[in-house]
């Protein structure tokens, strides 16, 4: 059964100095242009703001480097968010510090979130403008719509400088868009997909799209009846099936969705019967926002792609954002902050270009930004993004449409995350890929795969014999995301699916938006394969991605994409951006290539680390429940997060009462003894038992977990009778 609890999260929580800025309307170009200011923002209207902490964000990267990279000695050394926060977050000090501040300003809610990298807050304008110094008005734009910023410049307040690196959330611009797209049906498709695409220099005719799918469809027959690929056939081409027939399907993985519109259950719901699939639970959250977004194509086009890619996931959790950058990098940090539902992977299928990034939240946001997405590479979590469908013009003018010029799309070109970009495939009738380009539907459709060069990081040293410039190269892999044939999906939602030209629910979407949680529940179901034969989580997958490329099994876990360019600049405005063609090896118009999973999988497991062996004694303790606790000697064949539990049994009822010791971080191999504190109600009910002269007695058990708190490996329990 689906279920949907939706928690309210108000706080903000990347931060920024924002610069100063002049009049919009004397800004003829940039993310200004066509921006007019048309008033001041109320004073008692709520913004939601944060505060990046002084922190060790070059540690933390250095760590996260380490425990991603094969061959490494930390390689798989994954420590919990708490413990990297101790370590690499702010002080006690500077949190106390930061905290009593804006209290006694009078901000309420505050509060330091669990990475330790930020302070969050909601107050009104009025404190706002006081505290930092500046005047926010309200500002409109035909594409923004009206949105709140500064009018000058922002400046920390005196008492908060050196704990404090600045602030976000005062620029409420919408800068993020998702990237599904539907395919026009009066497109000028043409029949067969070209498999000799020549380069910009010598061709425009670069389009990738073609009327009906290849292969063999299966499914119910609503579905098959239309034109797009369904879930058998892009699962075939992958290499999923055989994982999913060995019966890896997501068990036990949680993985989180980051989305900038709403779903309707119910859509999924007709998606999974359609094509025999189970629907994992689901679980909700707001970032940013008061209420639930309004049903949209995109988050129903991920939350099917992930269903039949792992429909058996322990959970899907989806984070519902604000269009602002700080929002969405917000959005990315959120699922770190949130108690108990650490997931394995995430999946971002939107981003904004990197020049309105930095213009937007400044160098400190992007330190900042990078603290927490390296944050979720130390704890062994796997983060994808899209790497946008503007081609190599990821920035976007007022209108909507592609600017002529280079850029690559943020998050989806930071080092720590995966950037997925996108191509199309011809099929044979087992559903294995004979064809596949760079996708690339000019002019029929504006539209193409993300990808270039960063202008906001160095090349990463999992890059290096790879890339030829010293930029971080975009995107790592590419998977299908053309809009022809495309997706087969349903999505009932009026206006964004069923409209005067697509009449049908069952409706054809592409774009790398569909590419990223594709790869996130592949990863998912990899993660599966490495817990059951004793290894550790994938991690950051970029670092073994590349070493796999360049060793004897690359050929077959990563297929080579040689065929077509991403450049759209000959039909924005007439003149080729010159980036990028794809050709043999890496390039920039599809990365390494598309993944394989099954092989994939198969390749990891003889890569990653093993988890560690554990083992437990029992030292002798006659009278534990006068001592309050147990104790039990838990030991390591490595680094590991250690713990043990206690399930006793009183009376004849045999009704378990369950306890827990803390959980700690053994740095090497050894042992460390811990205590299974009872509480007071445990001990009142155990002594009750005890005193009618009741059998009591505990089974004990060490155990190892994940930086997630769920455990890895568990030794056999051992009996203890439990006296007076």
């Amino acid at each position: 059964m689906v279920t949907r609890f939706w928690g309210v999260r108000f706080a903000v929580m990347l931060a920024v100095v924002v610069p100063a800025l002049a009049a919009p309307a004397a800004r003829a170009a940039g993310p200004w242009a066509g921006i007019a200011r048309v008033g001041a923002a109320p004073g008692s209207a709520p913004i939601s703001l944060a505060l990046p902490l002084r922190a060790d964000g070059a540690g933390l990267e250095r760590l996260a480097t380490a425990v991603s990279t094969p061959g490494s000695p930390q390689y798989g050394q994954y420590e919990s968010i708490a413990s990297l926060s101790r370590r690499y977050g702010a002080s006690a000090a500077d949190r106390a510090r930061v905290l009593g501040y804006l209290r006694h300003a009078g901000v309420t809610p505050v509060g330091i979130d669990a990475t330790g990298l930020f302070a969050h807050a909601t107050m009104p304008v009025a404190i706002a403008q006081r505290l930092f110094g500046t005047s926010l008005g309200v500002f409109h734009g035909a594409r923004t719509g009206r949105f709140v910023a500064p009018g000058g410049r922002v400046t920390l307040p005196g008492a908060l400088r050196g704990a404090v690196t600045g602030v976000v959330g005062l620029d409420g611009r919408p800068l993020v868009s998702g990237s599904a797209l539907h395919a026009a049906p009066a497109a000028p498709w043409p029949a067969r997909m070209s498999t000799s695409l020549s380069s910009p220099a010598e061709s425009t005719d670069t389009l990738s799209g073609y009327l009906n799918r290849s292969g063999l469809a299966a499914g119910c027959r609503a579905a098959v009846a239309q034109p797009g690929f369904t879930p058998n056939q892009y699962l075939g081409a992958y290499g999923y099936t055989p994982l999913q027939t060995a019966g890896f399907s997501g068990q036990g993985e949680r993985v989180a969705l980051i989305e900038i519109d709403g779903f309707r259950e119910s859509d999924l719901r007709a998606f999974s019967r359609c094509f025999g699939l189970a629907t994992p639970s689901l679980q909700g959250f707001l970032v940013g926002l008061r209420h639930p977004l309004a049903p949209g194509g995109e988050a129903t086009l991920d939350l099917e792609v992930l269903d039949a890619a792992a429909p058996k996931l322990e959970q899907v959790d989806v984070y519902e954002s604000g269009p602002t950058a700080a929002d969405v990098l917000s959005s990315l940090t959120a699922p770190l902050d949130n108690h108990g539902f650490k997931p394995d992977v995430i999946s971002a299928s939107l981003g904004a270009c990197e020049p309105v990034t930095r213009q937007a939240i400044g160098n400190s946001g992007l330190r900042a930004a990078e603290g927490a997405l390296a944050l979720a590479a130390a704890s062994g979590i796997s983060v994808l993004a899209s790497s946008g469908d503007n081609g190599s013009s990821a920035c976007v003018s007022d209108s909507g449409r592609p600017e002529p010029a280079l850029a690559v799309s943020y998050p989806a070109s930071s080092p720590f995350v995966t950037g997925v970009g996108g191509t199309n495939f011809v099929l044979d009738a087992a559903n294995q890929i004979t064809t596949q380009t760079v996708w690339n539907d000019a002019p029929a459709v504006l539209a193409s795969g993300g990808g270039g060069n960063s202008v906001l990081f160095r090349r990463p040293a999992y890059q290096d014999s790879f890339q030829t410039t010293s930029r971080r190269g975009v995107p790592d892999v590419s998977m299908l995301a053309d809009v022809a044939p495309g997706y087969e999906i349903y999505c009932s939602v009026k206006g964004a699916c069923v409209n005067k030209s697509n009449p049908r629910s069952w409706t054809q979407v592409g774009g790398t938006s569909a590419a990223s949680p594709l790869l996130a529940g592949g990863l998912a179901l990899v993660d599966q394969s490495l817990r059951l034969h004793g290894h550790q989580d994938v991690g950051l997958a970029n670092p073994l991605l590349y070493q796999i490329d360049h060793s004897p099994i690359g050929p077959a876990v990563i297929s080579d994409v040689t065929s077509n360019t991403n450049d759209l600049g000959p039909n924005i405005d007439g003149s080729p951006l010159l980036c990028c063609t794809a050709g043999p090896g890496y390039d920039l118009a599809s990365g390494l290539g598309s993944v394989n999973l099954t092989a994939f999988a198969l390749a990891a497991g003889s890569l990653v680390p093993s988890q560690v062996e554990v083992g437990l004694e029992l030292p002798s303790q006659r009278r534990p429940v006068a001592s309050r606790h147990l104790v039990a000697k838990v030991s390591c064949s490595g680094r590991c997060l250690l713990g043990a539990y206690a399930s006793v049994a009183v009376g004849r009822s045999r009704k378990l009462v369950k306890a827990y010791s803390t959980v700690y971080l053994l740095r090497r191999a050894g042992a460390k003894s811990v205590t299974i504190a009872f509480s007071k109600q445990q001990l009142a009910r155990l002594r009750g038992a005890l005193a009618s002269g009741a059998r009591v007695s505990a089974t004990v058990f060490g155990v190892v977990l994940d930086p997630g708190g769920n455990v890895e490996r568990r030794t056999p329990g051992k009996r203890l009778r439990i006296l007076r």
